[in-house]
């Protein structure tokens, strides 16, 4: 089928492009893109895609490639009643993120072929969207012998990650990278100093203190940096951080970068939009790890990501059920629902005039895309017909019992937010269109 999207207003984080325009799609991939072919737009545009079966009125709307989110828990196997692959993946068509990258950090973990074989065939038979399916890099993710990375990237896994379980043997992690290194495989690292990072519930200082809570120095991001750092030098390995949420680290991953590293860094949209002072009195839908920062912090992020410092944006989706969350701040699970708030809770950055809409999706598309090795995330003509349109200024307010997921973890819960998907496109077909 041939689609015909026109009225578009097209964000391409390619070329940098925010422009009306229009764009066809047929048998699964961008066909012609009239933004693209000024010299000839007409004639080219509409002589391919004059007998379009299905023309899509877009109404000055955004239409921009999917979202690409890594770093999403589903909790298949072992803990469903928190979200299945059928539940992530609605989810996630629902806020325009056709592709999700899933965590290995399940029950049991995804540390053997056999695993994750069964993770990719539920997540093909039950979700909309496109999954990919990270691997553990160590057994069990407790740090002391590394997975079969071979076998597993054979068996489709596109990372390797123990999630915020940190290695703290440095021999057994240098093993791992030097091993990943020869087979090419990306490394995904959570960077905090385990012991400093242990029991802590927010960032340390004042407000912490105040209310009585267990912290963590923003500096145990910085030393866990540093030492990922010296091991990617080391080794070789191709590395991506998947959260920088503090000003401190900011300087390391820069001297990183310039010194020839094939390092990359992410950051969630939760550390964006939100500061320590968000947790209020001790509300636990806002307890995240790593904590939320200092509004210094928040800002720093913000600049290293509008300038590329920092590549990406993820959901982090980390869903908890109600009893884990009910419990005094220092006793309950870490974590937030975030694939349907992703795209509203990132528009704040776009209202706040921190950054236009292809450079954020850039972060939240392109990047990921580049970092992966897909053909995705681009607006091209040839690129896959993975797209969102949205509406960046449609006001709402949240409320949490209309997710989809199946918990309901959410910060934004009644909070006033600005941007609605319209409709979600995988492989050029529907998958999701709003009410």
């Amino acid at each position: 089928m041939t689609i015909r999207f026109i009225n578009a207003r097209l964000i391409d984080p390619e070329t940098g492009d925010d422009t009306l325009g229009e764009l066809a799609v047929s048998s699964g991939v961008i066909i012609a893109n009239s933004t693209q072919d000024a010299d000839n737009t007409d004639n080219r545009f509409r002589g391919e895609t004059s007998d379009a079966e299905t023309i899509v009125d877009c109404m000055g709307k955004c239409l921009a490639p999917g979202i690409i989110d890594i770093g999403v828990k589903v909790c298949e196997p072992g803990e469903r009643h928190k979200e299945s692959y059928r539940s992530a993946g609605r989810a996630a068509a629902a806020g325009g993120v056709t592709t999700m990258v899933t965590r290995p950090d399940t029950s049991p973990a995804i540390d053997s072929p056999e695993v994750l074989e069964f993770a990719r065939r539920r997540a093909n038979e039950a979700a909309p969207v496109n999954v990919l399916v990270m691997a553990a890099l160590t057994k069990g993710r407790m740090g002391r012998e590394m997975t079969e990375i071979g076998f597993l990237q054979d068996a489709g896994a596109v990372a390797f990650t123990d999630c915020d379980h940190v290695i703290r043997d440095t021999k057994v992690y240098s093993r791992a990278l030097t091993y990943a290194r020869s087979l090419g495989a990306l490394v995904i690292a959570h960077v905090q100093e385990p012991i400093l990072s242990a029991g802590a519930a927010v960032t340390s200082g004042k407000f912490a203190s105040l209310r009585g809570l267990p912290g963590v120095s923003p500096m145990a991001e910085r030393m866990g940096l540093d030492r990922d750092i010296a091991l990617v030098e080391m080794t070789g390995v191709r590395y991506h951080v998947d959260q920088i949420t503090t000003a401190r680290a900011l300087p390391a991953l820069e001297r990183a970068k310039a010194n020839g590293l094939d390092i990359t860094a992410g950051v969630s949209i939760h550390h964006l939009t939100l500061n320590e002072l968000d947790v209020a009195d001790y509300r636990t839908f806002f307890k995240v790890k790593p904590p939320l920062r200092s509004e210094d912090d928040r800002l720093a992020v913000i600049e290293a990501l509008a300038d590329g410092t920092i590549d990406l944006i993820s959901s982090m989706h980390t869903p908890q059920d109600e009893e884990s969350k009910r419990l005094p701040f220092e006793e309950a699970a870490s974590g937030a629902v975030a694939m349907e708030t992703l795209l509203p809770a990132a528009m704040r950055l776009i209202h706040n005039e921190h950054m236009d809409l292809p450079t954020l999706w850039r972060a939240l598309s392109l990047a990921p895309a580049k970092r992966l090795g897909l053909a995705s995330g681009r607006l091209s003509v040839g690129a896959p017909a993975d797209l969102v349109l949205f509406d960046p200024d449609a006001p709402f307010i949240m409320d949490r019992f209309k997710l989809h997921s199946k918990s309901k973890n959410t910060p934004f819960d009644g909070a006033r937010m600005q941007g609605k998907v319209i409709s979600t496109y995988v492989a050029g077909q529907p998958v999701f269109e709003s009410e």
